[in-house]
This record gives C-alpha cells, sequence and structure tokens, in this order.
C-alpha cells in the first residue's frame, strides 16, 4: 500500500457493536490515521487525491481460536514464522495453538518462545489438560495459565470423564476457557466419513453420528454441573449434535471447522485431500445445521483449525493420510461467498463467526478499528485470483484444498506486521 492513501468511498466495519457504513479512511504507513470528515481534510492539506473503494471492505483483523503448528521452529511443513506470514497476509491477527507439539504444551516453560515484539500477530497457546495430552493424569493448570495459557485443551478428542470432572472439580484453571471436542475415538473406529447414504455409495469406512453425539451429552452434563468453569466445545461437526446443543437451555460455547461450513461428500472428488479431515466431513444436511447453527448463534465461532503436513504426507492412501487441511488465505473468500453470496448473511454476521464470536471464545477484547493502530484488514470481494500454495502469501503446508482452481474474494491489504 502507499505511503499515505485517501479511500472515499469505502465500506467500513468498525467493531461489533456499530453497523457497516460507506466512509472515507486515511491510511498511511500502514496505521489508520482518520476516518470520515476528518480524514478527508488531512488528506486534503497532504494534497492526496481520494481513491474510490467503494466494492471494497476495511473491518477488523480475524481470529482462528484454534489451530495446530507441532513444530513451531525447525518444522519443514511450518513454522512459527511461516504461519505469522501467511495469517497476516490473511487477514488474522490473532490465532490460539492448541497443545499438541513435538514437545507437549503441558508445561510453564513450553509455553515460552512464541513472543516475538515485532510482529502484530498476536499467538495466543492452549496449556495441555493433561500431562503429555495422554488423558491419564492432570498437568498443572494453575502454573499453565498464570504463565499465559490462554486456556487449557487437548487433542480433537474427548478425555476421560473422570479426569475431566477432577480438573473441573479441583478448578485450578479459575476462569480461564477449557477446550475440549466431542469425539470419540473408540466410537469413531476406522470410519473416516459421517455415516450416511453417500458415505456407502462411496465405500468409505462409515463415523457414527454417536462419536459425537455421545460425548456431547457427557459435557454438556459437565457444563450443567459446573456452572462456574468456562467449558468450550471444539469442531461440531453433525446436525443431531447442533440439535442436542441448541435444545440445551445453558449451554457452553461451541466452534464448528470452516471446511465443515463450505463443503461436504456430495461436492468433493473422491480423490480430493478435503475428504480426510477430523472431525468426519458429513453430509449436505449436516452443512446446513451448522450454518443455521452458526447464524442462531447456537456456535459461537469459526476456526481455521489448521493442521499442516508436508508434500510427503499428502500422497499416501486416503486410510493412511494424516488427517487436516491448512491454508488461512482460504477461509474468508470462501465463507463470504457461501454465507453472504449464497446465503444472503450480512457483514456483520460474518465478522461475528470470524472475528467477535472466536475472541469471545478465548476470553480476550474484541478487535476493532482504532485510530492509530495496524489491526485492519481490506477485502475486495470482487477479485479473482488462483489458489496456489506456492505463492508468497500462502502457507509451507503441502495440505492446502483447491490447488490451483479460480476463487473469487481476496484480503487484498492488511497493515499487521507479520
Amino acid at each position: 500500500m502507499p505511503e499515505a492513501q485517501l479511500l472515499d468511498p469505502i465500506r467500513i466495519l468498525h467493531g461489533s457493536d456499530q453497523p457497516v457504513v460507506e466512509d472515507a479512511v486515511l491510511i498511511r504507513d500502514n496505521h489508520l490515521i482518520a476516518f470520515g470528515a476528518q480524514a478527508r481534510q488531512q488528506a486534503q492539506q497532504l494534497e492526496l487525491t481520494p481513491k474510490s473503494a467503494s466494492q471494497q471492505l476495511l473491518a477488523p483483523c480475524l481470529v482462528d481460536p484454534h489451530s495446530i503448528l507441532e513444530d513451531p521452529i525447525s518444522g519443514h511443513c511450518e513454522t512459527l514464522a511461516s504461519l505469522r506470514h501467511a495469517a497476516a497476509a490473511a487477514g488474522y491477527g490473532q490465532l490460539a495453538l492448541l497443545p499438541r507439539s513435538s514437545s507437549w504444551r503441558d508445561r510453564p516453560e513450553r509455553l515460552q518462545g512464541f513472543l516475538n515484539p515485532n510482529s502484530d500477530v498476536d499467538i495466543h497457546l492452549w496449556g495441555s489438560f493433561s500431562r503429555d495430552g495422554a488423558g491419564s493424569e492432570l498437568s498443572p493448570h494453575a502454573d499453565l495459565v498464570q504463565h499465559g495459557a490462554v486456556g487449557l485443551a487437548n487433542d480433537d478428542l474427548i478425555l476421560p470423564i473422570a479426569l475431566l470432572q477432577r480438573g473441573l472439580v479441583l478448578g485450578e484453571m479459575g476462569s480461564a476457557p477449557v477446550l475440549i471436542a466431542p469425539r470419540d475415538e473408540k466410537i469413531q473406529g476406522g470410519g473416516m466419513v459421517r455415516e450416511g447414504v453417500e458415505t456407502l455409495r462411496a465405500g468409505w469406512a462409515p463415523d457414527p453420528f454417536a462419536s459425537e453425539t455421545l460425548p456431547l451429552g457427557q459435557l454438556l452434563e459437565l457444563h450443567r454441573q459446573h456452572p462456574e468453569r468456562s467449558l468450550r466445545l471444539m469442531n461440531l461437526a453433525t446436525a443431531p449434535g447442533v440439535a442436542i446443543l441448541g435444545s440445551c437451555p445453558s449451554r457452553p460455547m461451541a466452534s464448528v471447522c470452516w471446511w465443515h461450513l463450505v463443503t461436504d461428500q456430495s461436492k468433493l472428488d473422491p480423490t480430493e485431500l478435503g475428504w480426510r479431515v477430523i472431525p468426519s466431513l458429513g453430509s449436505p444436511r449436516d452443512r446446513a445445521a451448522l450454518i443455521k447453527a452458526l447464524a442462531n448463534g447456537t456456535l459461537t465461532a469459526v476456526a481455521v483449525h489448521a493442521i499442516p503436513l508436508d508434500e510427503e504426507d499428502t500422497q499416501l492412501p486416503p486410510n493412511q493420510l494424516e488427517p487436516g487441511l491448512a491454508g488461512h488465505q482460504l477461509v474468508l473468500p470462501a465463507l463470504w461467498q457461501e454465507l453472504v453470496v449464497k446465503a444472503g448473511w450480512s457483514v456483520e454476521q460474518l465478522w461475528h463467526a470470524l472475528s467477535f464470536g472466536p475472541s469471545k471464545m478465548l476470553t480476550l477484547p474484541e478487535e476493532r478499528l482504532t485510530i492509530g493502530s495496524r489491526r485492519w484488514l481490506m477485502f475486495d470481494p470482487d477479485q479473482l485470483w488462483t489458489q496456489d500454495r506456492h505463492s508468497d502469501h500462502a502457507p509451507k503446508a503441502a495440505n492446502q484444498p483447491w490447488q490451483g482452481c479460480q476463487l473469487q474474494g481476496r484480503v487484498v491489504a492488511c497493515g499487521l506486521r507479520e
């Protein structure tokens, strides 16, 4: 972006408490300098010519409530530096990383080394609920929270109920959130895709709905017994699951992975990477139920839940492939098309799902546009571009969907230092 620029008019979303307005903004050296009449007045003093950007949107940065980075320093498929670079290009100002790592983040010293005073991309860390993520004994909850953990989580499956109950009763995490996935690995068995007619036709091993609904019921009972704790649910994925959650009088906040909102069993070629994800991909009915639950507030936030893999990992047969996708740069364009263009969502609704809701799940202040800040993104919903995982703005991970496909909508500028 030029050193100084007056964009007039442009659509602006200042924060969760204000609607989108058409106004002017003055940006200099990637900082927000002024809005409205003050922006025009200062631009006139600088002898700047206004640039029309009426089709573009200036908005707060996005927030990813959970992704995975196993080797942040020397990872051959993604590092902390490359993740920050890709996140900034995609408009993500905050990312929270789950404790799964080459050195499991279950003790305070393993939370160190993630701060970078020269970067505006904030990395938050979930501390592990159990030692080594094994689900057999509790980690030092109070120490983890005291040393900066945004909350406690484990991996992408439910922990033993007795251990969860013990941790919640002890309450050493205080008001810090506890993020648990309602997925029972034993019930899922070898199932790779959610049970249904399409699954049988394709010859996939089915993943029964009970692998989500049964652990979900257990977690909702724990939430009822311990209302003083901040239980969160990770990656709901089925229509029966969101129906159970929606009928709960006092329900915990819950996230959904972006991929489950934009595709389903009916939309993928059998050879595509997008089949192999956790939780399992569902039917069109599941996808429609998730979108409806996100719209009515049953679901709180959209997560990227990126799990970077290298080239070699992606060449394995589907039943041997490590599950997961990467690609922060794909989320906003894909959900704009799916939710705003096709489903008629407002910009405000989309930002509640991608920014304000995730902040609430993390119990962190919401992103908003403020004078002097670099925390903004500019999105052009009309720009066409081709997904290329080898481009400068993409993550290093090999498991990015839609390689070589033309997409519409892109973050064209962002003030964040990476």
